[in-house]
C-alpha cells in the first residue's frame, strides 16, 4: 500500500491532468455539468456491477472513473467561481465531523442503529424545523432503490416496526389483498396492491439485513447466466428455441441448473 504522501501526490497529479485537459483537449473543453451527468450515472452503475461481481480490479478502475468525474465537476465549479475541489473536500469533512458527534464530540452511542438515528436527526436539524424527513430522497431514483431509501429515512426517526415478525405479518396481509384483487380482475387495484406488496417485501428484507436491490440484481445475473447456458446447449443439439415448447425447454433448464451446481 502507498504512503499518505504518495496518495496526496497521486491526487495532485490527477488535478494537474484535469487542468491540462480542460485547457487543451477539444472534447474535455466542451463538456458541461449537464453533458457529463448521464456519463456519471453510467459509471456509477458500472461500479455497482464490479462490486456485485466481487472483481476488485474492476472496482479499482471504476472508482478511478468516478473520481475523475468528481474532479471534473469541481474544475467546472472553479471555472464558474462557484467552488473548487478544496471547497468540496472541506465541505464533506465538516459534514462528517458534525454528523459523528460520538467520534468528534461527547455523544455516547450503543450501536449502529443509534448512529443512523443520530445521523438522520442531525440532517433534519441542518435543513430546519420545517424540513421533511424524506426531502433527501431524490425523486429520480429507480423505484426499488427509492423504496429502500424512504424506509431507511423514516426508520432513522423511529417510524418502523421493532419486531420483524410484525413486518412479515404485513407482507402476508398485503399478499392477501393483492390476491383478492387478482381474483376480481380489478386491474387498477391489482397494480396498487402489487406496489404495496413489493414495498412491504422491501421492508422485510431490510429487517433481515438483506439489500433487496442487490438480491434482485444477483437473481438477474443468475437467470441470465442460466438462460444463456440453456441457449448454448440447445444450439449444440442443433435445435431452436422457437421450435420448442415450454416442457422441452424446461428439460434443458434443469440440465443447466444441475451443471451449475456441480
Amino acid at each position: 500500500m502507498h504512503s499518505r504522501e504518495e496518495k496526496l501526490q497521486a491526487f495532485g497529479r490527477l488535478l494537474d491532468i484535469m487542468d491540462d485537459l480542460r485547457a487543451k483537449c477539444p472534447w474535455d473543453m466542451k463538456q458541461t455539468m449537464d453533458s457529463l451527468r448521464h456519463l456519471t450515472i453510467e459509471e456509477t452503475y458500472e461500479l455497482c456491477d464490479a462490486i456485485l461481481d466481487g472483481d476488485m480490479e474492476e472496482v479499482k478502475k471504476e472508482l478511478g472513473d468516478i473520481l475523475l468525474h468528481m474532479v471534473f465537476y469541481a474544475k467546472m465549479g472553479s471555472e464558474q467561481k462557484a467552488f473548487d475541489i478544496a471547497d468540496v473536500l472541506n465541505g464533506i469533512s465538516e459534514k462528517l465531523i458534525y454528523r459523528h458527534p460520538h467520534i468528534y464530540g461527547d455523544v455516547d452511542v450503543q450501536d449502529e442503529e443509534e448512529v443512523k438515528r443520530n445521523w438522520e436527526q442531525l440532517k433534519l436539524k441542518e435543513k430546519g424545523a420545517n424540513a421533511s424527513v424524506l426531502e433527501g430522497v431524490p425523486s429520480s431514483l429507480p423505484a426499488l432503490v427509492k423504496a429502500i431509501r424512504i424506509q431507511d429515512k423514516v426508520r432513522g426517526v423511529g417510524f418502523d416496526w421493532a419486531d420483524k415478525k410484525d413486518v412479515w405479518a404485513k407482507v402476508k396481509e398485503e399478499l392477501a389483498e393483492f390476491e383478492y384483487e387478482v381474483e376480481n380482475t380489478n386491474t387498477r387495484e391489482m397494480e396498487a396492491e402489487y406496489g404495496d406488496l413489493l414495498f412491504s417485501l422491501v421492508n422485510y428484507a431490510r429487517h433481515l439485513n438483506i439489500n433487496p436491490e442487490d438480491a434482485l440484481e444477483r437473481t438477474n445475473k443468475k437467470f441470465r447466466a442460466r438462460f444463456q447456458a440453456m441457449e448454448f446447449l440447445i444450439l449444440k443439439d442443433e435445435k431452436s428455441l422457437s421450435d420448442m415448447n415450454l416442457a422441452e425447454m424446461d428439460l434443458y433448464w434443469e440440465r443447466v441448473k444441475e451443471q451449475m451446481k456441480s
